[in-house]
């Protein structure tokens, strides 16, 4: 059993044991508008082991000033625990609490996830700075994260420009950020700047998990008519085609969800228009990938297997399933 397991295996016992719950909603299959696939997708649909602390404006700040917002397992090297760190990057003038839900649910599987309020985050480089930020606190003696994350063991998310931008943070990182996860990515049509645009065939090591809702046609669309070497990268199918094989990659959509369910908390009461269902769909498969890819966990991983994996089994949730792991 690894470092990791142990420490997953001692925090849950000693959850059971106190009475003591995470702070973290999370979904439950038998009460929730989304049934997720029995196996992995189920496993990490549920809320994990630890217990969740959420810090708004824990700490000043990225190159625009903006504070950055932090949530993390509450007790912190739980069993001797190293934990992976996950950025955060914000859609259009969005910030991170707006996507609470999901952020504590992956800090209940023992990521430390920190985002900056930073509201234009397409370029990439305030995303990577929130990296830097928190690998110097895990290097500071007076931090509490002081010796307690896994800093070679980073990854990125985010949402519609932060999606573009996880994926420009993960290139300029020379692999720092070891795999990613855009949700929603913006059509290349709408980039405002060069800057702004991302650029799958710019990705040369790591992995991606690319994810998009169905009913996300006009800014996310899964595919499109004219290819993309003639008309750019303005398709969910079209950046997952150009990533090069030599990355390992998935892409996958979930049927329903349009541009912002991914802000459910969990459903759309709170979330910005248009949604149509709520996070249910993000929590799963997203978390098992950050598993997989920032813990080694094999079962994870497997579930992504090209051929064999169960995220590649016809299933009522999900289309366009897609998958170049190989091991």
């Amino acid at each position: 059993m690894t470092q990791w397991a142990r420490a997953m295996c001692a925090v849950a016992v000693a959850a059971t044991l106190t009475g003591v719950g995470t702070t973290v909603g999370v979904a439950q299959a038998d009460s929730q508008p989304y049934l997720p696939a029995p196996g992995i997708e189920s496993k990490y649909f549920q809320q994990g082991p630890w217990a969740v602390t959420e810090e708004i404006g824990f700490g000043c700040c990225d190159s625009t000033g903006a504070k950055y917002d932090v949530w993390h397992p509450t007790d912190l090297g739980a069993g001797s625990a190293k934990h992976p760190i996950v950025v955060w990057g914000d859609g259009t003038k969005a910030v991170p609490s707006q996507y609470a839900y999901l952020l504590r649910h992956l800090a209940s599987w023992g990521f430390v996830v920190i985002g900056t309020e930073n509201q234009q985050t397409g370029s990439g480089s305030d995303i990577l700075g929130s990296l830097s930020y928190l690998k110097g606190l895990a290097a500071d003696p007076a931090s509490m994260f002081f010796g307690k994350l896994d800093t070679a063991a980073a990854g990125a998310m985010g949402h519609s420009q932060g999606a573009s931008g996880v994926l420009n943070a993960m290139v300029a990182s020379e692999g720092a950020i070891k795999t990613a996860v855009p949700i929603e990515i913006p059509a290349q049509l709408w980039c405002s700047s060069g800057t702004t645009c991302a650029d799958s065939r710019k990705l040369t090591s790591g992995s991606v998990f690319f994810v998009n809702g169905s009913a996300d046609r006009f800014i996310s669309p899964s595919t499109q008519a004219l290819p993309w070497q003639a008309v750019g990268l303005q398709s969910n199918q079209a950046y997952y085609e150009a990533t090069a094989t030599s990355v390992p990659k998935v892409w996958a959509t979930l049927n329903g969800p349009d541009h912002n369910d991914v802000q459910g908390r969990p459903d759309c009461a709170q979330a910005s228009t248009p949604c149509t269902s709520g996070v249910y769909g993000y929590l799963g498969y997203p978390t098992a990938w950050m598993m997989a890819q920032l813990r080694d966990d094999a079962e994870a991983r497997d579930a992504f297997r090209t051929g064999t994996g169960e995220f590649l089994a016809p299933a009522p949730n999900w289309r366009n399933q897609s998958s170049t792991v190989s091991r």
